[in-house]
């Protein structure tokens, strides 16, 4: 059951010779080459718990009864394997880096914009998907992509995912919007009403929109932009800026503009429009544009310097089985990643509403994915990389 009251806090120059991810240094041959993939020891068995886990994670991730007595997928884990979780809260990607290079922890439930810093930054361990049986029932369009895997090898578990929508109030939103133009335009109707995501990350939402609307650019991934991609996204932002009402990063709070009235439209998840919905203040309704959209695949990883790895990888079989993926799924608001969790969901209708098994639907998304150097796109030039995002994101805020 999705709660409106639990807190969800969702959230540079390189030279010839290096390339700065989060923070890390990782040595290649010229700006636009790969980065180096750093030599990580895989784990080739499981043996017994330690008795403990430490993990970083998304709120609502790690469920123990305290926040709804109902909601627990933590205990049974415990005293099944004898594996005591202790689960720390990062509230944006950033922070998560932050907290995995401090080498304090297992393991993490990264998004797509902090796993390649983890992965190339030595942070995170390769994952052997053999010892992890419920990897099998993974849906197969989450497996082996740019943002859980390198190299042809896997880099974590898929957790959960979701669509960054066009959510708008349908009461006064008309006709019904199936662009983003209605929100990049600066002649939208809607000036001053539209909201947006505040986070780096949301250059790529600007870049898709370019990507379908301006060819002669040539973008072919939102995420990898070399300098002339890169400065017409910034500039489109900057003009997006004008007719913005607000820049969202807290979940709760979206919810209350759109409530409130100071928000009509704009990019959303669609917990968010389900929970406007419940709360039946407004009528809200969402949409995947014709351009398509961004959106967000977590991954469980292991931490390179892991003090308790049997209790990872017991930890990432669990919460990828059906029933606890279900239930973290439903709790959070997002599509399992478990194709069997569909059968163990409370609301019949919940797989169907977030297209779980819908790889029609997840084609249409560009998933967050850290922006490098290196061209993720394959192109042999120079991309600008997520330190370059950053200083923007800054200078379009203002």
């Amino acid at each position: 059951m999705l709660r409106s009251k639990r807190v969800l806090a969702i959230a540079s120059a390189i030279s010839t010779a290096l390339l700065v991810i989060g923070g890390s240094l990782v040595a290649t041959s010229s700006a636009s080459a790969a980065p180096v993939l750093p030599k990580v020891p895989m784990a080739k068995s499981v043996g017994k718990g330690e008795g403990a886990l430490n993990i970083v994670i998304w709120a609502g991730y790690a469920e123990n009864g305290s926040s709804d007595k109902s909601v627990d997928w933590v205990t049974p884990f415990q005293k099944a394997t004898g594996c005591k979780v202790n689960a720390k809260v990062g509230n944006t990607s950033d922070e998560m880096v932050t907290l995995m290079k401090s080498g304090g922890y297992d393991g993490v439930s990264a998004s797509g914009d902090a796993t390649n810093r983890l992965i190339y930054g030595g942070v995170v361990a390769p994952v052997n998907t053999a010892l992890v049986p419920s990897y099998a029932n993974i849906s197969p369009f989450l497996k082996n992509k740019s943002w859980n895997s390198a190299g042809g090898q896997m880099y974590g578990i898929p957790h959960g995912w979701g669509a960054n929508v066009l959510a708008y109030n349908s009461a006064k939103v008309k006709p019904a919007p199936t662009s983003w133009s209605v929100v990049f335009d600066p002649k939208s109707p809607y000036a001053g009403k539209i909201t947006a995501y505040d986070s780096p990350i949301y250059i790529a939402d600007a870049a898709l929109y370019l990507m379908k609307t301006s060819p002669a650019l040539g973008i072919k991934n939102p995420y990898a932009l070399d300098q002339k991609q890169f400065d017409a996204a910034v500039a489109l932002l900057k003009g997006q800026k004008k007719i913005v009402g607000e820049y969202w990063s807290d979940y709760t709070k979206a919810v209350q503009s759109y409530e409130s009235g100071n928000t009509l439209l704009g990019t959303s998840w669609q917990v968010i429009a389900n929970l406007i919905a419940a709360d039946k203040k407004i009528t809200i309704a969402s949409v995947l544009p014709k351009e398509g959209s961004t959106g967000w695949s977590d991954t469980w990883m292991i931490s390179a310097k892991a003090a308790h790895p049997n209790c990872m990888y017991k930890w990432m079989d669990w919460i990828a089985s059906p029933t606890a993926n279900a239930q973290v799924a439903e709790w959070f608001g997002e599509a399992p990643s478990n194709a069997k969790a569909c059968n163990f969901t409370a609301d019949k209708s919940f797989c169907a509403t977030y297209h779980a098994t819908d790889a029609a639907y997840a084609k249409n998304i560009y998933y967050w994915t850290t922006p490098t150097s290196a061209c993720l796109d394959g192109r042999k030039v120079a991309c600008k990389d997520y330190a370059a995002w950053t200083q923007a994101w800054t200078a379009i805020k203002g």
